[in-house]
């Protein structure tokens, strides 16, 4: 157990955003208009289970449900987890009016393996998505990937061996790319992120602003 808690006290460090950097977000309190969604669709076919079981942030009767199909390697995700999602998560999911789920969408090997390492970390996937995301800059664009996944995977408590199991388990890297045929053939995704609000489709990093015009209008 406290191997367990321990981990998790690392990676919340690692991912820790400045202060600096939330006042800087919230010194412009400008009220932004709801972005156009470009498509909707069937909200329960959405939700039916797919390869993977959905990784999701919180209430089940939440008003308001969010499936968001990124890619580990897109900046623009990394720009939306580390810019906006924060503030989402304060003001909407912890306080019941969101559900938010994340589902693998994934454009290359590198994003392949992120998320598999995302998903071998169970209980810590959040935690390991955020991390992924904002040390971007140093595992997707260099030379040596592997080993720098290697480094972060093991402040989340994977050894040597625990790795390279989850990089090799071709069941797991099936149900990945599983999940995102599924979300490019039945749902038309074709960038990342993608995000469905009740159904309704919104391409591109969205701003907290832009977001809460949309959610505030659903609750």
């Amino acid at each position: 157990m406290t191997r367990s808690i321990s981990r998790r006290t690392v990676l919340s460090s690692l991912a820790a955003v400045p202060a600096v950097a939330l006042l800087a977000a919230s010194e412009s309190p400008a009220i932004a208009a709801a972005p156009q969604p470009q498509g909707t669709v069937d909200m329960a076919k959405l939700l039916q289970p797919g390869a993977l079981p959905d990784e999701v942030m919180g209430k089940e009767d939440a008003p308001v449900t969010i499936v968001e199909y990124a890619s580990m390697t897109c900046s623009h995700c990394a720009h939306f987890a580390n810019t906006t999602f924060p503030e989402l998560k304060t003001k909407y999911i912890d306080t019941g009016k969101v559900r938010y789920i994340l589902r693998e969408f994934p454009f290359d090997p590198r994003a392949e393996a992120a998320f598999m390492l995302a998903r071998c970390a169970k209980d810590n996937y959040f935690p390991m998505v955020e991390v992924l995301f904002k040390q971007q800059e140093n595992w997707a664009p260099v030379p040596d990937a592997k080993t720098a996944l290697l480094q972060i995977a093991k402040l989340a408590g994977f050894s040597q061996e625990s790795f390279e199991a989850c990089l090799t388990d071709q069941k797991l890297l099936d149900d990945v790319r599983a999940v995102q045929k599924r979300g490019a053939e039945e749902f038309g995704i074709d960038s990342t992120p993608t995000f469905f609000i009740n159904g309704k489709m919104y391409k591109g990093a969205m701003s907290i602003e832009e977001m809460s015009a949309v959610i505030d209008g659903m609750l």
